[in-house]
């Protein structure tokens, strides 16, 4: 699984920043990493250097499961740190949702099969 962080012009931290961020998804996405292709993380302040909305701090996760397209959240809050956990939590109930279905319908057990 290849991983990519991008950042805005309005966005501080550098390496640090990245080196995070990149240990939480790792962490986070290991055990979809046998059905993941990538994943891409936008990191972005939307007001910049003004101050404003406790909510300017966003995380983009773009994830692309081998086979299917590409699915993206977004997680937005007062820091970086918190925005990556937001939407590193959207981005596991929706694997979990997509990959469940995925397997329901490749012959796993279901609630609506009879058992005989």
């Amino acid at each position: 699984m290849k991983l990519q962080i991008n950042t805005d012009n309005t966005v501080e931290g550098g390496a640090e920043l990245v080196e995070m961020v990149e240990a939480r998804v790792r962490s986070a996405m290991e055990r979809y990493e046998d059905r993941l292709t990538r994943i891409e993380a936008h990191l972005s302040d939307e007001d910049g250097q003004k101050s404003g909305s406790g909510t300017d701090k966003r995380c983009l996760l773009e994830a692309r499961p081998a086979g299917l397209d590409p699915v993206v959240v977004t997680g937005a809050s007062d820091t970086l740190e918190r925005a990556c956990t937001d939407a590193l939590r959207k981005m596991q109930s929706l694997l979990d949702t997509t990959f469940g279905r995925i397997d329901d319908r490749d012959g796993d057990a279901t609630i609506r099969q009879s058992e005989s």
